[in-house]
């Protein structure tokens, strides 16, 4: 065996592997390990995703629920006396329509909300932002606002209609009670949210308190204002359905309570439907003002 040969056995050194272009070894290893990995568009934090999925999921979230309503009636795991078919639900509220028994319900309904939430906002958002800009006012009005809150809105129905009478009055003033108190706190809340540095700032420029109230506070605000709105604006349509089950002749929580009495459930999930088409436009409504009024806040 000359100097020169090695042994079969023995194993050359190699040199290391050159690292791919534009990939340092600590992230290359990442890679291999899963470490630091991005996640999939599905699960990626606060980032936006592809148009086509969430058209996706969008159709998703409304054909699930009604592929499930349809498995339940095929299979008759409820019986059609209490559960009716998709169709027969649809039927009930073409029937509705036709009659015209629907158009008047829905614009004794859409009355009765659109004046009763009118009413909470008019007095909740100065309230409200009264008591996020002025401590004083904070300290006055948020003991009270938050004992009452507290208290079932539905409660207080029956003092409503002794105290009111069984006409419009009482179904206007329920919305009322149940949406003002909420909206005042939520609307405080916003405002108390608006960056202190950016109140210095002004203060700092020589801005009075109602330059930095109309050119701060209130412009940052206003989002969050809406916001407060959309959520309180479903509480307002779950209100209208109690408002109209006492001393009403129209609206659709009438309708339900009628359709009740005569075991008419298609008819029942036919207004149900409704009521979720009415407070969708009314959330869209408000997110297009939304928009308009503050585009940098848009989603």
């Amino acid at each position: 065996m000359s100097v020169t040969e090695q042994p079969a056995d023995v194993d050359l050194p190699r040199s290391p592997r050159p690292p791919a272009a534009g990939v340092a070894p600590r992230d290359r290893a990442r890679r291999q390990s899963g470490v630091g990995r991005r996640p999939s568009k599905f699960w990626r934090i606060r980032e936006d995703i592809p148009a086509r999925l969430r058209l996706s999921l969008m159709v998703a979230s409304l054909a699930i629920p009604l592929a499930v309503w349809t498995l339940l009636v095929v299979t008759n795991a409820v019986s059609d006396l209490f559960l009716p078919s998709p169709i027969e639900a649809f039927n009930a509220g073409r029937d509705l329509l036709s009659s015209g028994a629907l158009q008047n319900d829905v614009r004794w309904s859409v009355q009765r909300v659109a004046i009763g939430f009118g009413i909470a906002v008019l007095i909740s958002v100065p309230l409200g932002l009264a008591m996020g800009t002025f401590k004083s006012m904070e300290a006055l009005f948020e003991p009270v606002i938050g004992f009452v809150r507290y208290m079932p809105a539905a409660a207080f129905t029956p003092l409503f209609l002794i105290w009111l009478g069984i006409d419009e009055p009482p179904k206007v003033v329920l919305i009322v009670v149940g949406t003002v108190f909420f909206n005042t706190l939520m609307t405080a809340n916003v405002v108390w949210q608006v960056p202190t540095e950016l109140i210095k700032v002004a203060f700092t420029l020589g801005a009075s308190n109602f330059t930095v109230f109309t050119k701060v506070i209130f412009p940052h605000a206003v989002p969050g204002i809406i916001d407060a709105m959309r959520v309180n604006m479903a509480a307002a349509w779950n209100l209208i359905v109690i408002a109209e089950l006492f001393a009403a002749e129209e609206g659709l929580g009438f309708r339900i309570v009628r359709s009740q009495k005569f075991l008419q459930v298609d008819r029942i999930f036919a207004v149900l439907i409704v009521i979720g088409i009415l407070g969708l436009a009314s959330d869209l409504a408000l997110r297009t003002a939304r928009n308009r009024l503050a585009p940098w806040s848009q989603e």
